[in-house]
């Protein structure tokens, strides 16, 4: 496969050395595969109540737990703007591992889906939308210790203000290292690969709505042990559904 098929990603790379000081390098990643963690959650009990609560709206129960969806490489996008077929696509914060140089990198991706689709076909959901991604990563290695403590969050723009939509640590998702080593092919390890690793549940408004579309988002990993944080912020407009 020749490369100039893929699309470059920039990433500006912090490590941390034995002593603490810290240094940035800027890595340009042809994205080559893309694996869509889902149902990562660390309590069984809760992934068994939420596949009952999607199977009452018509989503089928998953063949395994977890799973490893497989979607196109190119939807990865650091581009502050998205477009999505009509308006019933939304986002989700998820934690994302990929492999640069020798190095996994962690960083902070929205698994944007359409819901619609979701109904009848999780797989086709998942490709439906481009996946915005942020533009700076973190060594795994240097937070891989604590990486309970590391908190998930985004936000929505909501009736004229930004609003939390979701809202967590790490420790409710699998770790993920462990994640990442049952994804297939995770052995070889291959330059441009990038893992999404599962969300946290989305925060009800006053409606009640839980997920629920969003013209804006906001998707941010912040390590409070090392006191830094990696945002993204990106736009999502609605095409019109022709028929």
């Amino acid at each position: 496969m020749t490369t100039n098929m893929h699309h470059s990603l920039r990433f500006a790379c912090e490590s941390i050395a034995d002593d603490g000081t810290r240094s940035t390098a800027l890595h340009s990643i042809a994205p080559r595969a893309l694996v869509v963690a889902g149902w990562t959650g660390r309590d069984i009990a809760a992934i068994e109540h939420h596949i009952e609560e999607l199977a009452e709206l018509g989503v089928p129960r998953p063949s395994s737990v977890p799973l490893y969806y497989r979607v196109a490489a190119q939807l990865l996008t650091q581009s502050p703007a998205i477009e999505a077929l009509g308006d019933q696509s939304s986002g989700e914060a998820e934690p994302v591992f990929f492999f640069s140089q020798g190095e996994w990198w962690l960083s902070v991706a929205s698994d944007h889906t359409d819901r619609h689709v979701e109904s009848y076909s999780v797989a086709v959901s998942k490709q439906m939308c481009a996946k915005p991604v942020a533009e700076t990563a973190w060594r795994w290695r240097d937070v891989q210790a604590h990486q309970d403590s590391l908190e998930l969050r985004s936000r929505i723009f909501e009736d004229g203000r930004w609003t939390d939509y979701q809202r967590g640590t790490l420790a409710s998702i699998r770790p993920l290292a462990a994640l990442r080593d049952g994804m297939p092919g995770a052995g070889s390890a291959p330059e441009g690969l990038f893992m999404t690793c599962g969300t946290l549940g989305a925060l009800p408004n006053a409606k009640g709505e839980g997920i629920r579309p969003a013209g804006q988002m906001e998707i941010e990993l912040h390590d409070p042990k090392l006191q830094r944080r990696i945002v993204h912020r990106y736009a999502v407009e609605a095409l019109p559904v022709v028929a």
